[in-house]
């Protein structure tokens, strides 16, 4: 059994838990927190994709005891003071979701694209770097609208913040 301590969405946070248990499955049932959601188990949909020290991760190929004394970032964690971050009122603005599933590992990776990329964002940029992220629901059209949106009203202070 593995004993790991890491700080999720800024609360600290310790359990057991077995030398193979996944992230996500970590997040899921130790934490309770199921915005993470599972979708393929193959590190192919990005359904499960959290911040680890800042930097996207599919959490589903990522084990909890790696993230031992890391900071995690799920979606749970990315509104502040009851006010919706920017990239998910962009997807809420412009229509970026439908089912919803895909929804949490779209948003959390939106927001690292925009970290690494700032206002400089173009069409073909955000659609290359959701290559990782299946959403079977939309033509990806107003994703990628939102991302865009958000970016641009983010600006650049969002990269610098990242660095």
């Amino acid at each position: 059994m593995a004993n790991v301590s890491m700080t999720v969405n800024g609360r600290t946070v310790s359990g057991h838990c077995e030398d193979r248990t996944l992230l996500v499955q970590f997040i899921r049932e130790n934490l309770g927190l199921t915005g993470t959601h599972v979708g393929c188990d193959t590190s192919q949909c990005g359904a499960c994709v959290v911040h680890v020290d800042g930097k996207a991760v599919k959490s589903c190929t990522m084990l909890a005891a790696q993230a031992d004394g890391s900071e995690v970032m799920t979606i749970e964690g990315l509104a502040s003071g009851g006010e919706l971050h920017p990239v998910q009122a962009a997807f809420r603005e412009h229509h970026g979701l439908q089912c919803g599933f895909c929804t949490p590992g779209m948003i959390m990776s939106a927001v690292d694209i925009i970290n690494r990329h700032g206002g400089q964002l173009d069409e073909q940029t955000v659609r290359a770097e959701l290559e990782g992220n299946i959403c079977r629901c939309t033509g990806y059209h107003n994703i990628v609208k939102a991302i865009l949106d958000a970016a641009s009203k983010m600006g650049d202070s969002a990269k610098v913040a990242a660095e």
